[in-house]
């Protein structure tokens, strides 16, 4: 029997998935690791290696007996904080080796601490320079007649009012089947959009897929497919500003659909006869014409 090296949590979308056994590769894939932890846990984790690499080294010196100036006689403490000078290419000057033992370990500290500082500078650059959008997308999709076929509207704003040019959507359900051999597996299946690009996404932009006999959502709100459980959207774009591509996506459980219902009007007129347009009423929607 193999062996299982523990469990993972992995989210897809708003589906969590228990992983049982496989190899877990977090100091063999550390640099993917790096940038997709968040912020605040990766500061905690290079936190930690900074202390715990001080205090390795503190250890050295210790082991060397009083081989710093001006440590209070080798004091674990102070042998802490000549390491932290030492690592980070400080140097007040106060504190500094007194023999060949102190001046190697010292060595090898500083060279340990500028690999140290140039990874830790490569991998806060990498996670500033990754271009990444703020498109708001709607809490529910809806469903109501538009030009009297009923129709899955999805609502998206970009949130930075910059210009995304060339923007482009794809739309995907996830659908459990079961081949003629009756093995189970899932797929994704693409709804049909009636308009998937957009020149200049400024300001908002609902997407429209017509339920009709050939949509995979034709039988879902009777319960007639069961096997359809998430609603996956995908947006890309060049973003001007950041001369860069750009992309999103989010995921929505069928659920999350409410039928017989219109987004509310997010475009107002305003005293000076301007267009507002307000994002307060963006995730709103009111009952509609039953289909």
């Amino acid at each position: 029997m193999a062996r299982q090296n523990g469990t993972r949590k992995v989210n897809v979308g708003t589906r969590q998935f228990t992983i049982l056994g496989g190899r877990q590769a977090t100091f063999l894939d550390l640099y993917h690791n790096s940038l997709a932890i968040s912020w605040p846990r990766f500061f905690v984790v290079v936190a930690g290696v900074f202390a715990l690499t001080n205090m390795i080294f503190a250890l050295l010196y210790w082991l060397g007996g009083d081989v710093i100036a001006n440590t209070q006689g080798g004091s674990l403490a102070m042998l802490f904080f000549f390491s932290v000078e030492a690592l980070s290419t400080v140097g007040f000057g106060d504190m500094h080796p007194t023999n060949y033992y102190g001046h190697t370990v010292a060595s090898v500290e500083n060279f340990f601490g500028l690999l140290f500082v140039a990874v830790t500078t490569g991998v806060m650059f990498t996670r500033f320079a990754r271009a990444r959008a703020r498109f708001m997308f709607a809490k529910h999709p809806v469903v109501s007649l538009f030009n009297g076929k009923p129709t899955l509207m999805v609502r998206i704003a970009n949130e930075r009012h910059n210009t995304v040019s060339d923007a482009s959507a794809r739309l995907w359900v996830l659908k459990d089947g079961k081949s003629t051999e009756g093995q189970s597996f899932r797929r994704f299946i693409e709804l049909k959009l009636e308009r998937v690009e957009n020149p200049v996404f400024v300001l908002s932009w609902t997407l429209f897929h017509v339920i009709d006999e050939t949509s995979p959502l034709y039988k879902v709100r009777d319960a007639k497919e069961p096997n359809v459980s998430t609603l996956i959207v995908s947006l890309s774009g060049y973003d001007e500003n950041m001369a860069q591509e750009v992309r999103a996506r989010h995921w929505y459980n069928m659920h999350d659909i409410r039928w017989n219902h219109r987004y509310a009007d997010i475009l107002e007129s305003g005293p000076d006869g301007d267009t507002l347009l307000n994002y307060d009423h963006f995730h709103e929607s009111h009952p509609d014409t039953p289909l």
